[in-house]
């Protein structure tokens, strides 16, 4: 596509201001984003999803009051079973598998802020993307905050207030600041 037409579109669709989609194009979000009829997204939620990125949210999962989902720079698709808790801001690209359960106030973010000329302001800075990947059946405690490029396998506790910072393997629990293994997860019925 044209550089100057899709500058174009993007500041039809997008607030300079607001840093959302406009009012017009999130009355329409609901034709374009995959919602399972199953799953519910409470009212006060701030949606910030335009067009032009996927989000999808699958089966049986719930997005509760007063969270932030953002899929501006990158899709968010958040599977089956999944909680996304009370003031929990997700900001794309995000992935997170069935089963899973993000606490209050939880901050996921693919993406960064770079700020490495000191002659130009932050927001003439550029950003980073680098997607987080959270796999099936993970609990993620309260107030954590989860930053680029991380993957965090299967059946993991993260630990409330933990800043996850690198990659966490499958079975463990962790926390900290930054988060380290804790534990391994010793599953009583495993064969």
């Amino acid at each position: 596509m044209d550089p100057k037409l899709k500058s174009f579109l993007y500041r039809i669709i997008m607030s300079d201001v607001e840093c959302r989609p406009r009012w017009f194009v999130r009355i329409f979000a609901p034709l374009y984003q995959k919602r399972a009829w199953s799953s519910k997204i409470y009212k006060s939620v701030r949606m910030d999803t335009p067009p032009f990125r996927k989000f999808e949210l699958g089966e049986k999962s719930i997005v509760e009051s007063f969270a932030c989902i953002n899929n501006a720079s990158g899709d968010v698709i958040l599977k089956d079973h999944v909680r996304i808790g009370l003031h929990a801001t997700i900001i794309g690209p995000v992935t997170i598998g069935n089963h899973s359960h993000v606490g209050q106030g939880t901050v996921i973010t693919g993406l960064n802020h770079q700020y490495k000329d000191p002659n130009k302001f932050i927001f003439d800075q550029p950003v980073t993307l680098n997607p987080v990947i959270i796999d099936d059946d993970v609990w993620i405690g309260a107030n954590v905050t989860i930053l680029p490029g991380v993957h965090i396998g299967e059946r993991v506790v993260i630990a409330a207030g933990a800043v996850v910072t690198k990659d966490v393997p499958s079975g463990v629990i962790v926390g900290g600041v930054p988060a380290n293994i804790i534990s391994e997860i010793k599953f009583e019925n495993a064969k």
